[in-house]
């Protein structure tokens, strides 16, 4: 595998972990479906989202009859570490292993812990959803490569995190969505939106309605788009003019912006050319539909 850490950015070519990412998301979605089935419902699907922490991702506390529980991803020590508020502990080893025995073992980690949670036990969001207990394809595990994925998602975390520090309007936490594998933050302008017209594969179109019920513009890293991954960033609905006004990023296959991980990670400062790839891709979106930006943003 070609990796290393230039400055505080991790370099990680997709293609030298591609059969790592297809297992892992696959973990994550069976991780985020347990948060799903215990949290209280928020808006445009909120509540299943995981978030990077210091050691990798969690579920962040979940509420379960009179306490709360958690799941992490500790992709320092390789580890699943399952957690509950009165005391109890459990955690699986992070390698190589199928889906299906991940699977078997997180619910057999989960039910010591007296929790039993009842998910809908096939993946969203990709093309060919093996059911998890059959999925004895994706079965790899690099370590290290795990490693350098949840340092790109933290140095992503990070800017994003600055940036929404701009917006005082609605928006979301800075969450990774396991759908899509990919962290995400939305601003909205206060409107309702037209229905989604659906299309996702394995994706109810319910979900994609309430995901984009209301006006919004969406900034977000994920593995894919480029050799070393890509920050994308669009509007719903899209404006007029969009794809024009922000060229110099604009895939018309995708539809969306997109800004290769590699153009941010070999920049002199990193920061500021992903703070500007936000902030004109914003504005873009902002302008072209008439959002009362006066209101919306706080002031630099």
């Amino acid at each position: 595998m070609q990796n290393a850490i230039t400055g505080s950015w991790p370099r990680l070519r997709v293609a030298d972990w591609a059969d790592t990412r297809d297992t892992l998301h696959m973990w994550t979605q069976i991780i985020g479906k347990i948060r799903m089935a215990y949290a209280p419902t928020v808006n445009h699907w909120w509540h299943v989202t995981l978030y990077p922490t210091a050691r990798g991702l969690t579920t962040s506390p979940v509420p379960y009859r009179e306490g709360t529980f958690d799941i992490e991803f500790d992709f320092l020590d390789h580890r699943l570490r399952l957690r509950t508020s009165d005391g109890g502990l459990s955690d699986i080893a992070l390698e190589p292993k199928p889906v299906a025995t991940f699977y078997l073992e997180t619910f057999e980690a989960l039910a010591a812990l007296g929790l039993k949670p009842q998910i809908h036990a096939i993946p969203n969001e990709v093309e060919i959803a093996i059911p998890f207990a059959d999925d004895h394809k994706n079965k790899s595990y690099d370590g290290e490569a795990a490693r350098l994925f949840w340092q790109q998602l933290s140095q992503a975390e990070r800017v994003l995190g600055h940036f929404r520090s701009e917006f005082v309007g609605k928006a979301s936490p800075v969450h990774f969505f396991w759908g899509a594998m990919d962290l995400a933050y939305t601003r909205f302008s206060g409107r309702v939106a037209p229905a989604h017209p659906g299309g996702v594969p394995n994706c109810p179109p319910a979900v994609m309605h309430e995901g984009y019920s209301h006006e919004l513009a969406s900034f977000g890293f994920w593995p894919g788009g480029g050799e070393e991954g890509a920050f994308y960033a669009y509007a719903y609905p899209e404006p007029p003019g969009y794809p024009e006004r922000t060229a110099a990023f604009y895939d018309k296959d995708l539809r969306e912006c997109v800004l290769p991980y590699e153009t941010v990670a070999s920049a002199p400062d990193p920061d500021a050319v992903l703070t500007e790839f936000l902030r004109s891709t914003y504005a873009a979106a902002a302008d072209l539909a008439r959002w009362e930006r006066s209101a919306l943003e706080a002031k630099r």
